[in-house]
């Protein structure tokens, strides 16, 4: 008689004792859900789940909040790749422009070797080879100038490509886990309507 009610006395305050620890781990998870990056934010949902057997039991408004949180990362990095993208196209512009400038110094370059050793330029009068140092050096200087718009280019390039990647990961990575968070929540509402059935059918007999 004693043991039956120790067994009752346990029954009833379970679910007290359930409520008062889901309610510390969901103020954890919240805090971490709030502060947190996206990979932690997922490592600390899956350590603070409940546990039924083998399956974790994922709280519904921790999956809206981990959603919300990676859509806004996603959106973020979204962001920084357009940005990173009109940046490219300045830049491909001033490339475009450059090279232009710098095809046009070339023609009237070739056309001044043709002509004679002295020459007037700007009013003033130079000699064949100061004309060509003085072309060659503004040439140098559109080359130089070409490089590093060209370095700019292909860093902000490496930038872009690391983002999409990042970005893909990311999306890969939500999409795994929302899944398998489906999964197991519908596995484990299988089984807790199996064990209900169970119940009844004991309750019945």
């Amino acid at each position: 008689m004693k043991l039956s009610q120790y067994l009752l006395v346990l029954i009833v305050l379970s679910p007290i004792f359930s409520t008062i620890r889901a309610q510390e781990v969901s103020l954890t998870a919240e805090q971490a859900l709030q502060q947190e990056n996206i990979e932690t934010q997922f490592d600390v949902v899956i350590k603070k789940s409940g546990r039924y057997q083998e399956y974790k039991v994922v709280k519904r408004v921790w999956l809206d909040k981990l959603k919300k949180n990676t859509v806004d990362s996603l959106k973020t990095l979204e962001s920084k790749l357009n940005s990173s993208n009109q940046k490219i196209t300045e830049q491909l512009s001033s490339i475009s422009n450059l090279e232009a400038s710098l095809a046009k110094t070339n023609e009237d370059l070739s056309a001044v070797t043709e002509e004679k050793d002295n020459m007037t330029f700007l009013g003033m009068s130079f000699t064949k080879g100061s004309y060509k140092t003085m072309m060659w050096t503004i040439v140098g200087g559109l080359i130089a100038l070409l490089a590093f718009f060209v370095f700019k280019f292909k860093n902000s390039n490496s930038v872009t490509v690391q983002a999409k990647k990042a970005l893909a990961e990311t999306e890969a990575e939500f999409e795994d886990h929302r899944r398998r968070a489906l999964e197991r929540e519908q596995k484990v509402m299988r089984k807790l309507q199996d064990e209900i059935n169970k119940q009844r059918k004991t309750g019945a007999k």
